[in-house]
């Protein structure tokens, strides 16, 4: 039983790991497709939007983990 318990927390664990990263992927699409809805932006511009906005998220997790792992203490 322990086993399955390790398993279920390491896959959980992938998704659920940098809470920023999750929170401010789900406020961009959140806010883009708002846009979008109400005539802001085109649906190209809010696709763009999208991917850049993922990107710079996904880098700024990554430096935030490597500053952490390979800190100077």
């Amino acid at each position: 039983m322990n086993i399955i318990r390790i398993a279920f927390n390491e896959l959980v664990g992938m998704f659920i790991d940098d809470g920023a990263l999750a929170l401010l992927s789900l406020i961009l699409v959140l806010a883009v497709g708002y846009a979008a809805r109400i005539g802001l932006v085109g649906g190209t511009v809010a696709a763009v939007v999208v991917f850049a906005g993922c990107l710079a998220i996904l880098g700024e997790s990554l430096a935030r983990a490597a500053r952490r792992k390979f800190s100077v203490r």
